[in-house]
């Protein structure tokens, strides 16, 4: 469409049959108009009425402001003062005032059975705990047991604290270190066996022999005691001859020590087998025998003593797939 067209006015007549009937479109006149009812004066009323009751129940000492004249500036048009625009203000602000000043009112009195904010209850004290009670820091675990402390109780002291005195009985007493406890044992030993029996009673007889067989390990000793100065002949040689050691040496000599009779009585004995160790072991076996033979009641003595008893020690024999009795050859995983 082009601007300079202009649209064709339609009449009044064309317009009422597209609308609506005509019958039903009344033309207003001038002298029509609506009437407000009762109800809706009073409320309009109470509407204006609202902002002067507020201020006035806000300051009741104030009187209500005189509404302010308003002068006609030109035709039909009212301007309103600076001190109407500040009036309006005020009362348009003062419902919410006095409901502000009502609520505080209210806040501040408090009613029966009601605490005072002055006074906190369990609650508040308890939320304010709990605020001030600030999470401790982590703390590193400790080792345990290092706050203890070591408990060593020295040698000879009781560890209950008892007034009785402890007496250890595992202690080494000095003199025990000084002369040594094992070596003290072995001369007591010594002592005892080397201490002659009194009651020993052998017939010394020009033609009294004794015979016995001792034995040590695989050696044999076939003995013979008789009447003489105490000499030893052992195949056909001296003892310190075929036993060179002293510590043997004194062991044969032991039994006939014990008995008193080493300077009244000879020993004749034929050994075989073994080594030197265990025939001196057997010859001491076959003399404490032949002692026996000689005297009966000489055997307590003789045994408690340990000289009739037979050694039974022995080297274990070899096993087949070992090096030795229980040594084995050396085990190779691969």
């Amino acid at each position: 469409m082009m601007a300079d067209e202009e649209t064709p006015e339609t009449p009044e007549e064309d317009r009422s049959e597209i609308g609506q009937p005509a019958e039903e479109q009344v033309e207003p006149t001038a002298e029509q108009h609506a009437v407000p009812t009762v109800q809706a004066t009073e409320i309009a009323g109470s509407a204006e009425d609202a902002p002067l009751e507020a201020l006035q129940e806000a300051e009741p000492g104030k009187a209500a402001p005189e509404p302010a004249t308003v002068q006609a500036a030109g035709e039909g048009h009212a301007v309103p003062t600076d001190e109407a625009m500040d009036i309006a203000g005020v009362a348009e602000d003062a419902p919410l005032e006095a409901l502000q000043e009502a609520e505080e009112t209210a806040a501040v009195e408090p009613t029966a059975g009601e605490p005072t904010p002055d006074e906190p209850t369990a609650e508040d004290s308890a939320e304010v705990e709990d605020e001030e009670e600030e999470p401790a820091p982590r703390v590193k675990p400790s080792v345990p047991g290092a706050h203890l402390e070591v408990d060593i109780v020295p040698e000879g002291v009781d560890p209950l604290g008892r007034s009785e005195e402890y007496e250890d009985p595992y202690a080494i007493e000095e003199d025990e270190v000084e002369q040594g406890e094992d070596g003290d044992e072995k001369e007591r030993e010594e002592e005892i066996l080397t201490k002659p029996i009194a009651t020993a009673a052998i017939d010394l007889a020009s033609g009294a022999r004794y015979r016995a067989t001792g034995k040590r390990k695989t050696a044999i000793a076939r003995v013979t005691l008789r009447p003489g100065s105490g000499s030893y002949l052992v195949n056909g040689r001296a003892l310190e001859e075929h036993f060179p050691r002293v510590t043997l040496q004194r062991n044969i000599r032991q039994p006939l020590e014990t008995v008193g009779y080493q300077e009244r009585m000879d020993v004749v004995a034929r050994l075989h087998g073994g080594g030197i160790s265990a025939q001196a072991g057997a010859l001491r076996h076959g003399v404490s025998r032949a002692l026996l033979e000689a005297d009966p009641n000489l055997r307590g003595e003789l045994k408690r003593r340990g000289f009739l008893t037979r050694d039974s020690r022995a080297k274990e024999r070899k096993k087949a797939g070992l090096k030795k009795a229980r040594k084995r050859p050396q085990f190779s995983k691969r």
